[in-house]
């Protein structure tokens, strides 16, 4: 178990605000951005749902005064996936994005390899709990 850093509890907080957001705005608009992005409705649609799941894991995470180490690390590896994977579809063909779906989907990358790097730098201030 660690005692996460105050630092590390708000950029998880952070994550858990940015990706309910965006879990809000691509299950129930998905209808109205898949044409304005020129991007499938399915891939908006089910990218909200798991950020429902997402944000509400990494939310209360950064509500709890302790947790096993694991659990930051899976969520600032997951978050450096998809960035990665984010960059990725723009480069792989399997959409055709117009330049404001290329704007969307770059500027959600940086944003969640901004908390990324802001959840690691966190963990890393973060202490681990004395065994008795």
């Amino acid at each position: 178990m660690m005692i996460p850093s105050l630092f590390l509890r708000r950029a998880l907080q952070a994550d858990a605000i940015f990706s309910g957001t965006g879990a809000v705005i691509f299950s129930l608009g998905a209808g109205e951005l898949a044409p304005l992005f020129n991007l499938p409705e399915a891939l908006l649609r089910e990218t909200g749902l798991f950020l429902i799941v997402y944000a509400a894991f990494v939310g209360w995470l950064g509500t709890r005064q302790s947790f096993p180490r694991i659990l930051a690390g899976i969520v600032v590896l997951g978050n450096g996936a998809w960035t990665l994977a984010s960059i990725a579809l723009l480069f792989s063909g399997a959409v055709t994005p117009n330049l404001l779906g290329e704007a969307a989907i770059a500027a959600q990358a940086i944003a969640t390899g901004t908390l990324a790097e802001l959840q690691y730098i966190g963990l890393r201030r973060s202490r681990d709990t004395v065994a008795a």
